[in-house]
């Protein structure tokens, strides 16, 4: 920007523009927090009460699947329950690497 010692208004090219704008909303912004005492502040968006509203969804939900559990010991006494081993370690590493302990 050029100083005219004049006081004759100058056109400001678009891109300086909106650098300016930003600066001054940084500068609005700085201006806020010291009027809180220098504590910072944080705005969250719309998508921490969505995590927030999951979150709560899935605490409601049981740890243990007691129908899948209870048809697993149905089949294991009646000695119709089979698997392979290779599914089994297949399962395991699964859980391995997606840092889930294993059931």
């Amino acid at each position: 920007m050029r100083i005219d010692l004049n006081h004759e208004s100058q056109a400001v090219p678009e891109t300086s523009r909106s650098s300016a704008q930003g600066a001054t909303a940084a500068a609005a912004g700085a201006s806020a927090s010291q009027a809180l005492g220098g504590e910072d502040l944080a705005e969250l968006s719309g998508a921490h009460a969505q995590v927030q509203a999951l979150v709560a969804q899935a605490a409601q939900l049981p740890e243990v699947r007691e129908e899948r559990v209870q048809a697993l010991r149905q089949a294991v006494e009646r000695g119709s329950y089979s698997t392979s081993p290779e599914a089994v370690a297949g399962a395991l590493v699964t859980h391995m690497l997606a840092g889930q302990p294993a059931a």
